[in-house]
């Protein structure tokens, strides 16, 4: 049985106030739209999401000609996600696919969402094609977290705190994701490591935001046989 997922709680918040009235992400505040079209590319074949909760992404890659399929702990956030792709309820770190299955595989705004992100990003090297890629777009490691103070749009604030890896709810406002479930923390360092301990190959990266990043991108790649 699948561990219980802390996103349960909050998945009508999330599909409804969270993201309001743009549940496709058609505004894009973050610019999650162009750094998946630049880094996943067009392509055919089945892209498993990682975490892809409510399906709001799944709409940006089936533009790039690729079949979304998505993954999640969630089933609350399953819910909403049903009428957007084909889903299924599984554990990031333990996924029911096939190893060297699959030509593309995303995780789109959730590593702080997993504790064991090493583990999933063996994971998704395991179910990979030789050959394939994985696209990383999360909340910059550098300007995101507990020690950024985003009260100011102008002026973020980074306080002490960067450097420890921690889960944490510390939050510049309590209105966001953070506050109500939480998230780890891994510096930038650490996060790459995580990348090349399981096997990827790192070949591009891509940041938006303003003043300071808030989004960071990675392609990588599995080894071709």
């Amino acid at each position: 049985m699948a561990p219980t997922a802390a996103y349960d709680d909050i998945a009508d918040w999330y599909e409804h106030e969270f993201l309001g009235h743009d549940p496709a992400g058609e505004g894009d505040a973050f610019g999650l739209g162009g750094v998946l079209r630049d880094l996943l590319g067009e392509g055919r074949g089945p892209c498993l999401e990682i975490g892809c909760g409510t399906g709001v992404h799944a709409a940006r890659v089936r533009a790039l000609g690729w079949t979304p399929l998505g993954a999640d702990l969630s089933a609350g956030m399953l819910r909403h996600a049903r009428g957007r792709l084909p889903v299924v309820r599984a554990d990031a770190a333990r996924l029911p696919v096939r190893d060297a299955s699959l030509p593309a595989v995303t995780a789109v705004m959730v590593h702080t969402d997993m504790p064991a992100y090493p583990a999933v990003l063996r994971e998704a090297a395991r179910v990979l094609r030789p050959g394939g890629v994985f696209v990383h777009v999360g909340v910059h490691p550098c300007f995101c977290g507990g020690f950024a103070d985003r009260a100011d749009p102008d002026a973020v604030v980074i306080r002490p705190g960067y450097r420890d890896g921690h889960w944490t709810t510390a939050s510049w406002t309590d209105q966001g994701v953070r506050a109500r479930v939480g998230a780890t923390h891994r510096p930038l360092p650490e996060l790459m490591h995580a990348f090349l301990d399981a096997g990827m190959t790192l070949e591009r990266f891509a940041e938006t935001g303003d003043p300071t990043p808030i989004v960071l991108g990675v392609r990588a790649r599995t080894p071709d046989a």
